[in-house]
């Protein structure tokens, strides 16, 4: 297997490999840093595979399987990616209702989801929060997150099990019994494949097959017991109380300082396995399984329909039920918010408390309109905009997996965050205040202020989704969302005449949802004030009425229906240019490899 850029020169990184993993095995694929452990488990499931070629064959029960492999089999990945709000028991109840066949009924998925809990031992905590170490959300321990990982994938009970070193940033304790878990699940007649790097003595006697690894070759394929015959042979005799998986590691690994003698003694003993009776026997077994049943239905290997098991609805209502759950128990999506949003209304209301309509209050009503749709955008854009960044892994992730669709996770996002964040924090934010500072008292007016104000929400949040899914990370997104909206919030018609913006900027003026909250709250509040008061000794040319208001600033009560469709245009714009470049993100891409058959 090699590079397949042509302005490079190919680099092999594995070479001539054969090799057979039995029903009800376990077998570990073992060897130093760089040997190629991962890249032959990626090539054996076809993925990760990116700019590689593959020469060879992958044999099912004797049939050519390609890239329909994962049809039937599942693949523990290294790093593990869970909705940490979720509990142990709701996250595979959510894996059960996406991956299991559509054909079961509820109560079959939900004994299945309890069967496996008791397989793996995931009982004491099943009821516990996943949590996410890296932002200091207890929840279950790094071992119970690994076997939570391989319940994940022996929900659908495939027969094949790859896992890439389940024991990494564990102790010896949880390695072990994450091995033993794995030997549970071989004994029930499946076929387990893992790459593992240095298991303790007692980790290494649970294999029942190894498969050691140098330079992207064999040098030894066997029982572990065989391994240390076999070395014995060569003159490397495993010291007494060593542990035989740190002694190959050595024996096999590239020293910096002595690369030439070390390279020689990998080539020694993988030209030694190569006509060693190990070998021999392998290739009778090879021979064996190919010639078996060659004439096998190869129908049960290739997908000829869709790669998601449950329906487009399914797949919506769990992702709908998950990221409830998950904005439900969120401190910052929840508690911190109503909190937030109550403080703000009381803060509005107790500074501008009871305003008079008058020339004072004129100006302190307007800046006070504008403060209610400037912080219904940056009370939402900037914990929105880091939304994609921190779940796109776990979304292409399972998206690649035939899990669900983009468009029907997207959907669900949007369909929870409407009755919180799109309704109920905007409706407080208006209603708090509202009375307070003695707005116009008309409930058609309170009402209409409230659908402003909930539109506008809406914006901010669709145009944080749409920085978001073009953020590469959460740094990229906080750090070019401020000058967006800090333009828009310009152009808003507060700061600046909307008559007096230069032509030239005058299209990005439309794409503010600021200019339009804030016109249709103005024509709202004082299109039916028919006096205002001006002081005997007022200096200044006073402003007589509220359509007066309005036209100081450009504004015109004949705009308020447009002002309303440009935020529902908005809305729904920028949240379908949102879900565009998610999509193009989540595409799969097409490898550049190729299957070809070995030539006998």
């Amino acid at each position: 297997m090699g590079s397949a850029k042509p302005e490079e020169r190919a680099k092999v990184i594995l070479r001539d490999l054969s090799g057979v993993a039995e029903p009800g095995t376990l077998t570990a694929i073992m060897g130093a840093s760089g040997c190629g452990k991962s890249s032959l488990l990626n090539a054996l499931n076809c993925r990760n595979a990116g700019f590689l070629t593959l020469t060879g064959q992958i044999l099912v029960n004797g049939v050519e399987a390609d890239n329909s492999l994962a049809r039937i089999s599942a693949y523990v990945q290294q790093h593990d990616l869970f909705q940490e709000w979720l509990t142990v028991k709701e996250h595979l109840t959510f894996q059960a209702s996406v991956r299991m066949d559509k054909s079961l009924s509820t109560e079959e998925r939900r004994q299945r989801v309890t069967e496996v809990i008791r397989l793996v031992g995931l009982g004491g905590c099943s009821d516990t929060v996943i949590g996410n170490a890296q932002r200091s959300i207890s929840g279950i321990s790094g071992g119970e997150r690994k076997r939570l990982a391989f319940a994940s994938e022996v929900l659908t009970n495939p027969s094949l099990l790859f896992c890439d070193e389940p024991t990494t940033g564990l102790d010896s304790y949880m390695a072990h019994s994450v091995v033993s878990t794995l030997t549970r699940l071989a004994r029930e007649g499946r076929t387990v494949m893992c790459t593992i790097h240095q298991p303790a003595s007692a980790t290494y006697r649970l294999f029942d097959r190894l498969i050691l690894l140098a330079e992207g070759a064999v040098a030894f394929q066997g029982s572990p017991k065989d391994a240390v015959s076999f070395f014995e042979c060569l003159g490397y005799s495993c010291p007494p109380n060593y542990s035989p998986a740190d002694f190959f590691i050595k024996t096999l690994a590239i020293k910096p300082s002595d690369e030439e003698e070390c390279r020689r003694r990998v080539q020694e003993v993988t030209a030694a396995f190569l006509k060693s009776p190990y070998n021999d026997a392998l290739k009778e077994k090879i021979l064996q399984y190919c010639t078996q049943n060659p004439k096998q239905d190869k129908s049960a290997l290739i997908a000829t329909h869709s790669p998601y098991k449950a329906s487009w609805w399914r797949q919506f209502t769990a992702c709908v039920k998950r990221a409830y759950l998950g904005n439900k128990r969120e401190p910052l999506m929840s508690k911190i918010r109503f909190v937030q949003t109550i403080a703000l209304g009381l803060i509005l209301g107790l500074v501008f408390l009871q305003e008079k309509i008058d020339q004072d209050g004129v100006q302190n009503i307007t800046g006070v309109l504008f403060l209610l749709v400037s912080n219904s955008a940056f009370a939402n854009t900037f914990t929105t905009v880091q939304v994609i960044p921190n779940e796109i892994a776990l979304l292409k992730r399972e998206h690649y997996s035939g899990m669900y669709r983009v468009d029907a996770w997207f959907l669900a996002k949007f369909v929870t965050e409407i009755p919180v964040h799109i309704i109920l924090l905007p409706l407080i934010l208006v209603t708090v205040p509202y009375w307070m500072i003695g707005l116009y008292p008309a409930a058609v007016n309170f009402f209409t202020a409230c659908l402003v104000i909930c539109l506008s929400t809406g914006t901010a949040i669709s145009f944080a989704y749409f920085l978001s899914s073009v953020s590469r990370t959460v740094s990229m997104a906080l750090a070019i969302a401020p000058p967006f909206a800090f333009a828009f919030m310009l152009l808003g018609g507060l700061f600046i005449n909307v008559g007096d913006i230069p032509v030239w900027l005058g299209w990005f003026s439309y794409l503010s949802w600021f200019r339009f909250g804030f016109e249709a709250l103005l024509i709202n509040e004082w299109s039916q004030i028919d006096d205002i008061e001006c002081p005997v000794n007022w200096t200044t040319p006073c402003v007589d009425d509220g359509q007066m208001v309005l036209e100081t600033l450009s504004f015109s009560e004949s705009h308020f229906l447009m002002d309303l469709c440009c935020l529902a245009i908005l809305f729904v714009g920028f949240r379908l240019l949102a879900f565009l470049a998610l999509l193009y993100r989540c595409r799969r891409q097409v490898k550049r490899q190729e299957l070809k058959p070995l030539t006998q």
